[in-house]
């Protein structure tokens, strides 16, 4: 989304690490092991399910007059302690970041938060597509064999869904279908799938030690050392003996809209026009990236509308220039559950405007922004929810998700190498069915 004021930064807070997607997802979104190179990006939009990020506020001259009643309990709290508190050593910077935690605590909402300082730049992990960590991706999946369950345990394991190319993962001998037994010689039991992610990622040169589980192999011990990798978030390929351009997109960083226009042009080079853009297990990421990624298939209108806290609404229209927005052009998106934020925002513009069929499963439903507004002092930063996005016909998905047009019941459990979303994807362009699974990653 566009942000409110275009010098903050902007996001649609779902896929950032901040929101577990629902269970009901069939594969939740896939976590890269790592941690990214902190990278501010001042002034950009983001949607990682729902940022922008913020600059620093203008410190205020003390409390209003107007406040002076309604603040007074704060500050005769904040002074006896400061003053007569007698269990120790008073840490005044603790105690504002308590109390502003406590502020944003108190909205109930889950997408606002504060972030001490560097948890707040870790928060950022992602956006750039270059990651600190060992360069695996991975999922929870349940001993039936669905993904997504949560919390990790006996009966929902850590998977290993690919090891990236060239990765300190790869190097060090892990192999998708791997299961993460224990890091550091403890169990993930528990443990969501960000905070499993959060117990293996780390700095470069720091060792990581991972247990792992293999069908037909005893438990394996590996000592990894971290290092800076290069996120895969798009992946083009040919289906159907060359006749369907397949294109999946595993986040929406800054570099994701070059890279898809890239593959689009090579797609419609090689004279194919049929096309299936995969977003499922997509978080998100910047919404200028969804906004020109868009605009490759939509001429011109509304990609999205924004609408602030007193009912204004903007809309963000197409770029103009597409390489892909010609009537020839037949168009696919897969998503599911795990397909959030900048995600929903490209396929639910697709959809309004027509100019593609969505088939899978109920997206994430994620339909507010929120702005990062850093702190002065490294007192860190706060993410607050300051606008709603719709799509070009003013649909609001907040917590409800887009709505396929073709609904894909998934068995239970799916047989290996199968993918009935993409083989339905398939047939809908008038192709067999593909038969290969194509995992989505983070």
């Amino acid at each position: 989304m566009v942000p409110a004021d275009p010098a903050a930064p902007m996001s649609d807070d779902a896929a950032a690490g901040n929101v577990d997607p629902p269970a009901r997802a069939r594969r939740a979104p896939v976590v890269a092991i790592s941690i990214a190179l902190i990278a501010l990006f001042g002034g950009s939009t983001l949607f990682l399910s729902g940022y922008t990020l913020g600059r620093q506020a203008a410190a205020g001259p003390g409390t209003p007059a107007a406040l002076r009643t309604d603040f007074q309990p704060f500050w005769d709290t904040y002074q006896a302690i400061t003053d007569r508190y007698a269990g120790g050593t008073v840490d005044r910077t603790a105690l504002v970041q308590g109390a502003i935690r406590g502020m944003i605590t108190s909205l109930g909402d889950p997408f606002s938060a504060y972030l001490p300082s560097d948890e707040y730049r870790a928060s950022l992990q992602g956006i750039s597509g270059q990651f600190e960590g060992i360069g695996a991706e991975i999922a929870s999946q349940a001993t039936d064999g669905t993904q997504g369950c949560t919390p990790l345990g006996p009966a929902c394991l850590l998977l290993v869904t690919n090891p990236i190319p060239g990765s300190p993962a790869e190097r060090a001998g892990i192999r998708s279908g791997d299961i993460v037994a224990s890091v550091g010689g403890a169990s993930l039991d528990g443990l969501t799938l960000d905070a499993a992610r959060d117990r293996i990622r780390g700095p470069k040169g720091s060792v990581v030690t991972i247990t792992l589980e293999r069908r037909g192999s005893p438990a394996l011990t590996l000592s990894i050392t971290r290092d800076v990798v290069q996120a895969q978030e798009v992946e083009s390929r040919t289906l159907a003996s060359g006749s369907v351009g397949y294109i999946r997109l595993a986040g929406f960083s800054d570099a994701v809209a070059d890279d898809v226009v890239k593959a689009l042009q090579a797609h419609l080079a090689g004279r194919r026009a049929n096309l299936v853009l995969d977003l499922r297990g997509n978080p998100g990421g910047f919404v200028t990236a969804a906004r020109k990624i868009a605009s490759q298939f939509i001429a011109s209108g509304p990609i999205f509308w924004e609408q602030d806290a007193k009912g204004t609404q903007i809309s963000t229209d197409a770029l103009g220039g597409g390489v892909a927005t010609g009537p020839d052009v037949r168009l696919v998106v897969l998503i599911d559950g795990g397909t959030a934020s900048a995600a929903e925002i490209v396929a639910g513009a697709l959809q309004d405007t027509k100019r593609a069929t969505l088939v899978g499963r109920q997206s994430f439903g994620k339909g507010t922004v929120q702005q990062w507004q850093e702190l002065s002092g490294q007192a860190g930063a706060f993410k607050l929810t300051i606008a709603r996005w719709l799509t070009p016909d003013k649909r609001w998905i907040h917590k409800i998700g887009l709505t396929p047009d073709v609904v894909v019941a998934l068995p239970n459990p799916i047989p290996s190498g199968v993918d009935p979303d993409l083989d339905r994807a398939l047939k809908l362009l008038g192709r067999g069915p593909q038969g290969a699974v194509f995992q989505a990653a983070a």
